[in-house]
C-alpha cells in the first residue's frame, strides 16, 4: 500500500466526503478527478485508488500524486463472487460517501451493486441507452450516426442502465474512425465525470426510486446534456 502524504485517508479528516476511485487502466479518468479534488472543487477527500490489475498505468499515476493506492488482482480469485467481496470488504474500511468506477473493467455481482447503490456511478463512452457494452465508437461508425458521446451514470444491475445523470454529445464527421471518436470521448469524459462527482458531495445529486435527481428535480432519461 502506498500510504497518503496529506494525512487524508480512512484515518484523516471526518470533515470531509471520502471518495474511492476503481480503475484497471491508465487512469485518465481518476487524475480528472483528482485535479479537480485537488483544487477542492469538491472538497473531498480522495480515500484510496483502488486497481484490479497489478500493471495498471493509472496505479502509478496515483503515487505520483501521493495518492492512497491498492492492488487487489482479480486473477487472485477463484470466482467473481470472491473478488467482489474482497473488494467490498476494502472498500468499507474507507468508509466513502462515493465509489468512482473509472474505467474499472469488470462486471460486478448484484451483491456488490446493491451495497453501494446509490453511491456509485459509472462513465460510459456512448449516449447510453444506446451501445452499452463495448466498442461503442466502431458500432457508432457501423451505425452510420450523427453524433456520439458519453454518458455519467449511477450504476444498478444492470449493465450500464443505471439512471443518466450528464451527457456530452459530439458530432460525428465523415472523417472519424474509431480512433479519432475515442479521443473525442474521452476529452469531454475528463469535462463531464468531475462534474457529476461534484454535485454529487456537494450534496446536488441523488438517486431515488430508479431515477437521477438534480438540485431536487428529476432529471431527463438522458441526464443533463452538453454539447461538445
Amino acid at each position: 500500500m502506498n500510504l497518503p502524504q496529506n494525512g487524508h485517508g480512512p484515518s484523516g479528516s471526518e470533515s470531509r466526503p471520502k471518495i474511492v476511485i476503481l480503475i484497471s487502466g491508465s487512469g485518465s479518468n481518476m487524475l480528472a478527478i483528482a485535479d479537480q479534488v485537488a483544487a477542492k472543487a469538491p472538497d473531498a477527500d480522495i480515500a484510496a485508488v483502488i486497481s484490479n490489475v497489478p500493471e495498471a498505468a493509472g496505479i502509478q499515476k496515483a503515487r505520483d500524486r501521493d495518492l492512497n493506492t491498492l492492488v487487489i488482482n482479480h486473477k487472485d480469485f477463484a470466482s467473481r463472487d470472491e473478488f467482489d467481496l474482497k473488494l467490498m470488504r476494502q472498500i468499507d474500511e474507507f468508509q466513502p460517501d462515493l465509489v468512482v468506477l473509472a474505467g474499472f473493467m469488470r462486471i460486478l455481482t448484484p451483491g456488490f451493486v446493491r451495497r453501494y447503490e446509490g453511491r456509485m456511478i459509472n462513465i460510459h463512452p456512448s449516449l447510453l441507452p444506446k451501445y452499452q457494452g463495448l466498442n461503442t465508437h466502431q458500432r457508432v461508425l457501423e451505425a452510420g450516426d450523427s453524433v456520439h458521446g458519453v454518458t455519467v451514470h449511477f450504476v444498478t444491475e444492470v449493465l450500464d442502465d443505471g439512471p443518466n445523470i450528464i451527457q456530452a454529445v459530439i458530432p460525428v464527421s465523415a472523417e472519424d474512425d474509431a480512433d479519432s471518436l475515442r479521443q473525442k470521448v474521452q476529452k469531454q469524459e475528463h469535462i463531464i465525470y468531475p462534474i457529476a462527482v461534484k454535485w454529487f458531495i456537494e450534496g446536488r445529486l441523488k438517486m431515488d426510486k430508479g431515477k437521477a435527481w438534480l438540485d431536487n428535480a428529476l432529471l431527463p432519461d438522458s441526464g443533463l446534456q452538453l454539447e461538445a
